[in-house]
């Protein structure tokens, strides 16, 4: 059968039950994370897949062909007790027209070894504005990510983009491609979701979000290249519909 775009055969499921009776101290991350060791399954940058393997390991559980350890019982409220700290921001209202704002400052928002001060500033600055003001709020990133913030010429906060890993399956997007299951396996990582944006809520701009979407969609490809080895050729995002019309994503062009 095909789990989270890889084959899994009878002797992998046997491999998995064999990890999980000989080590009985493991947790489902390490499980996980050995596991991806073991089939050396990694996304293009060279990491192990092991959100994805965490996913493929709760779907054979599902269809009971095995039986994963435990939840460790405080695991749950230690995530919900963490809350990201806060950051001072400028929020002096900006009225303005689009001319008047223009040159805007859009900076790739970093995490890495050896990171600069500026860097970890402008990670905690994107967590804080995404976690407080926007309403799906922020519980961090899974897999290839790219994050923005954007400022005006005297380094105000206008807005936060965060893209992510694209959908596994989507009618739409993928008719409109029109690949099967085996090429859109092979392919995937290619597009990525935009999962969040955040035009601050003091900003009152006239088409500044499709503006910056419109420049976002024009670097992102090199971004990609640069951080994760390879480029990106779509851009997908989901629109509620019941309260956003989607007109910027239009105007960008998406």
């Amino acid at each position: 059968m095909l789990i989270q775009g890889r084959e899994i055969t009878l002797e992998d499921i046997r491999l998995i039950r064999r990890l999980i009776n000989a080590n009985p101290s493991w947790n489902r991350t390490r499980l996980s994370k050995e596991l991806c060791l073991l089939w050396d399954w990694r996304s293009a940058n060279g990491q192990i897949k092991d959100m994805a393997c965490r996913s493929l390991l709760l779907k054979l559980e599902q269809r009971r062909y095995i039986t994963l350890p435990p939840h460790h019982p405080f695991a749950g409220k230690r995530k919900r007790s963490v809350s990201v700290p806060d950051v001072a921001h400028e929020t002096v209202a900006i009225d303005a027209t689009l001319n008047t704002l223009v040159p805007v400052q859009i900076d790739l928002v970093e995490a890495c070894l050896g990171w600069s001060r500026r860097d970890r500033d402008l990670l905690g600055l994107f967590k804080c504005l995404l976690s407080r003001y926007h309403y799906l709020g922020f519980s961090g990133t899974v897999g290839e990510n790219m994050k923005y913030l954007v400022f005006d010429r005297e380094h105000k906060p206008l807005a936060c983009l965060l893209f992510g890993s694209a959908a596994w399956k989507c009618t739409a997007r993928d008719d409109f491609i029109g690949w099967g299951a085996e090429t859109r396996k092979a392919n995937l990582n290619f597009l990525t979701n935009h999962m969040r944006l955040q035009v601050e809520p003091w900003v009152r701009v006239p088409h500044l979000a499709s503006h910056i979407l419109g420049r976002v969609a024009r670097r992102i490809s090199a971004d990609w290249i640069e951080k994760y080895g390879h480029p990106i050729y779509l851009l997908e995002t989901f629109v509620e519909r019941d309260r956003f019309r989607g007109t910027c994503y239009q105007a960008a062009k998406f």
